[in-house]
């Protein structure tokens, strides 16, 4: 038998050897032609016919083998068309120029909901994941910017901080990123997008950059593509990227799943602080701020500090070499910022050092992973033909109390599980 049909049909013995077998490397190739699936077997790399194969470890007999899977890229830009590829080639080669125009088109394009354009922002993420990790490889494995949450209720003062803040960064010569997400109107879908118009000295500034960006509803005040939106803007050479949420409540765990450290703005004359703020929230900061300290808040605004230093030191701690701390700050007189600034130095210094930054990172990626993942899932189950008719007609037996809840969902689920 022929070596090309040998792996388009490998006996089975071989297959079972694969899984079964006492050794401890595998090869294993498959046809850049075949279907997705098929063609698995074990021999050495055969670049000179055009095979391609890459490695995942997969435990068995507590041993760790390599199983091949094919590459995800090669799968994507093999169906682009020409000028596809010549868009994704150009905004690639913009974005790691530094050009802000194509940051611009690159999340724009990630944002998309069309099928198309979402093929195309994944064949760019992986291209810009790539030149990611060289760069990274390049800075001794160190990360390449500094990931920073801003959450806070309405009124905390979060663009007047940004605002102040980034002006200090970037003549300290930081390239900053601002990702501002806006909510949107569930009645509309509309979205004012006014962070940037909050920004007018920052957003003129050549080295920082402002994405406002609406929700489209998703919880906790990130859209599914921030997280993306991260990696692009560190592709285009922004050290700092600061991303501010809606406000505070327990979905707001989403940004702190994709930051290094999450931020607490709070106002120094917000009533009952500490039964208003929700626990979680205030457990997941590394960092709170009381804004607004000065003139006739400087009172309120101790006050406020001393009960939240007293309140950390309650809760359970998150890290094994860092300790919340409570800060005040003004924006308008400047006061605390940079001394603020120093503090979250100190925590990315210290979270290095340990490793525990790039252990959270490591984390993180799979969460988001998982959290695209139940995305995807609903938006299937929803879209699914047969669940679709059934929608209604559950609602409105729901909705009259004919029908609790649990049943509904039970009956739609197993409709989807029969149809598939």
């Amino acid at each position: 038998m022929s070596i090309p049909a040998l792996l388009l049909r490998p006996p089975q013995p071989l297959l079972r050897g694969l899984f079964t077998g006492s050794f401890h490397r595998h090869h294993c190739v498959s046809h850049s032609s075949t279907p997705r699936g098929r063609g698995l077997s074990c021999a050495r790399p055969l670049k000179s016919l055009g095979f391609q194969y890459t490695k995942q470890m997969l435990p068995s007999n507590s041993l760790r083998r390599e199983f091949c899977t094919q590459t995800t890229l090669k799968d994507y830009t093999e169906e682009l068309s020409d000028k596809e590829q010549r868009l994704v080639d150009r905004l690639y080669t913009g974005l790691i120029q530094r050009q802000r125009a194509c940051l611009a088109e690159s999340i724009t394009l990630i944002e998309s909901t069309h099928h198309r354009k979402k093929d195309l922002a994944q064949v760019l993420l992986q291209k810009v994941l790539v030149y990611h990790r060289e760069q990274e490889q390049l800075n001794q494995g160190k990360p390449l910017a500094f990931r920073v949450g801003l959450s806070g209720p309405p009124g905390a003062g979060k663009s007047t901080f940004i605002e102040y803040f980034g002006k200090m960064l970037t003549e300290r010569g930081h390239k900053l990123s601002v990702l501002a997400v806006d909510p949107s109107s569930f009645t509309s879908g509309g979205s004012l997008l006014g962070d940037k118009t909050r920004m007018v000295e920052l957003s003129k500034d050549l080295n920082a950059y402002i994405r406002p960006s609406p929700t489209r509803g998703t919880l906790g005040g990130v859209t599914r593509t921030t997280n993306e939106a991260i990696l692009l803007c560190e592709g285009g050479g922004y050290d700092i990227i600061l991303i501010e949420t809606v406000g505070v409540g327990q979905s707001e765990f989403a940004v702190a799943d994709m930051v290094d450290m999450f931020v607490l703005l709070l106002p120094p004359a917000g009533g009952d602080e500490l039964q208003g703020i929700k626990r979680g929230i205030v457990e997941m900061a590394d960092l709170v701020a009381v804004t607004k300290s000065d003139g006739d808040f400087v009172v309120p605004a101790r006050r406020i500090q001393a009960e939240y230093v007293s309140a950390l030191k309650l809760l359970r701690k998150r890290s094994e070499v860092w300790s919340p701390q409570v800060v005040r700050i003004s924006a308008k007189t400047g006061e605390g910022i940079a001394e603020m600034w120093d503090k979250m130095r100190d925590f990315q210094n210290v979270m290095l050092a340990s490793g525990e930054l790039t252990a959270k990172r490591r984390r993180q990626q799979k969460v988001w992973m998982w959290n695209l993942i139940q995305d995807n899932v609903l938006e299937h189950f929803r879209a699914h033909p047969t669940v679709r008719e059934q929608i209604p007609l559950l609602e409105s037996k729901v909705l009259s109390g004919a029908l609790p809840p649990g049943l509904a969902a039970d009956l739609l689920l197993k409709t989807f599980q029969k149809r598939n």
